[in-house]
C-alpha cells in the first residue's frame, strides 16, 4: 500500500502531517494560549510581517486587519487555534523552520510568563517532534530563563552552527534563526538550498550589525560587499587595526577568504542546479553534503565572529591585544 502524496514530507520537510496534527491537538487541549501573555498580533509580528500578508477577506488588505477584524472586533468568528491552519502562516503544510520557529517563539520567556509553563510545554513539543529528528533545546538565556531553538538529532553538534544557533538567539531575530535551522536541516537532504541559506544567512547578519551601527548599505550589495562594509564598521579592516599587531592583514585574508568561500559555493549551487539543455551526464552532477558542510560551515564561523565582534564592540575590545 502506497502512502497518499499529501502524508509524505515535501522536500526541505523531516516534520510529517501525523508530528504535525499531535503537535496541534497538543496545543488545542494543553489550556495554555499558544500567544502566551502576548494578544495575538504582537506575538504573530515577532515572527512574521503581518502587513505584508494579504487579507482573505476582501473589505481588508492585509492580515493585521483580518486579525483586528475577525478576533479583536468579534473575537468568535475565528477559532481560539485559527493560526494553526491558517495557509498563511504555513504551520500545517510550509516548511519545518516555520513550524519550529513557532513553537520556539510559544515558549520564549517574552511569551510565556512562567518558566514552569516553558519548561511543561518544551517537554511534550520534544516527545512529539524527536520522532521526525528535531528538539527544541537552550540556546541562550535572557534574564537568567532558557531560551530555546530548534536543534536536529544527530546535526551537527559542537560544531560552527551550534554557535550560529546560540548567536541567532541573542539576536532575537526570528527569520536568522530560521535561516540556521534550515541550513542545519538541509545539509543531507537538501545540499543546494544548505548552500544558498549559507549565503542568505551571512547577508542577514551583515545587514543587521550595518543597521545596528547606521551604517547604510544597498539591497544591490552582494555578500563580498556587505562583508567588506561591516569590516570597516566594526574597524577590522588592516588601517584601522593596531599598527604593531602582526596579523591584521591575515585576519581579514581570513575572513574575505570565508566569504569568498560561501559566495564560492552558492555560485557552484547555480551552475549545478536544475536547467535545461543538460546532457544526462551533467544531470547527474550534483552538489553532496560534504559542499554544504563546507560552505554552512564557513558561514557559520564567520557570521557568528562579525556579531560577537559587533556585540562587543568592534575589533578594539573583541579581537584581544593589538586586534
Amino acid at each position: 500500500m502506497t502512502t497518499p502524496a499529501e502524508d509524505r514530507p515535501g522536500p526541505g520537510h523531516r516534520i510529517t502531517r501525523v508530528t504535525r496534527r499531535d503537535l496541534f491537538d497538543y496545543i488545542r487541549t494543553s489550556g495554555l494560549a499558544w500567544h502566551g501573555r502576548l494578544d495575538e498580533i504582537a506575538f504573530l509580528s515577532r515572527l512574521y510581517d503581518l502587513d505584508a500578508l494579504p487579507s482573505e477577506d476582501y473589505r481588508f488588505s492585509t492580515a493585521r486587519e483580518d486579525i483586528q477584524q475577525h478576533r479583536y472586533r468579534n473575537p468568535y468568528d475565528w477559532s481560539e487555534e485559527w493560526v494553526l491552519t491558517d495557509a498563511r502562516f504555513e504551520l500545517d503544510g510550509g516548511p519545518d523552520e516555520k513550524l519550529l520557529g513557532f513553537l520556539s517563539q510559544m515558549v520564549h520567556p517574552v511569551v510565556r510568563a512562567t518558566p514552569e509553563h516553558a519548561e511543561t510545554m518544551v517537554s511534550a513539543f520534544n516527545e512529539i517532534l524527536r520522532r521526525d529528528g528535531w528538539v527544541l533545546e537552550p540556546q541562550g538565556s535572557m534574564s537568567g530563563r532558557p531560551v530555546y531553538a530548534a536543534t536536529l538529532l544527530g546535526g551537527l553538534p559542537n560544531s560552527a552552527i551550534s554557535h550560529a544557533h546560540a548567536a541567532a538567539t541573542r539576536l532575537d531575530a526570528e527569520y536568522i534563526a530560521q535561516q540556521v535551522t534550515r541550513m542545519e536541516a538541509a545539509i543531507s537532504a537538501e545540499p543546494e538550498l544548505a548552500i544558498g541559506t549559507a549565503k542568505e544567512f551571512i547577508e542577514s547578519i551583515c545587514k543587521t550589525i550595518l543597521d545596528e551601527q547606521q551604517e547604510p548599505h544597498a539591497k544591490s550589495d552582494d555578500v563580498l560587499v556587505l562583508v567588506r562594509k561591516t569590516t570597516k564598521c566594526l574597524h577590522l579592516q588592516p588601517g584601522q587595526l593596531d599598527a604593531s599587531a602582526p596579523a591584521a592583514d591575515t585576519l581579514k585574508r581570513m575572513m574575505m577568504n570565508l566569504a569568498q568561500l560561501v559566495q564560492g559555493a552558492a555560485e557552484l549551487r547555480n551552475a549545478y542546479g536544475t536547467g535545461h539543455g543538460k546532457s544526462k551526464a551533467q544531470a547527474n552532477q550534483r552538489l553532496t553534503s560534504r559542499h554544504a558542510r563546507l560552505a554552512v560551515g564557513a558561514a557559520s564561523t564567520l557570521g557568528v565572529f562579525l556579531y560577537e565582534t559587533h556585540e562587543e564592540g568592534g575589533a578594539d575590545t573583541a579581537a584581544g591585544p593589538g586586534l
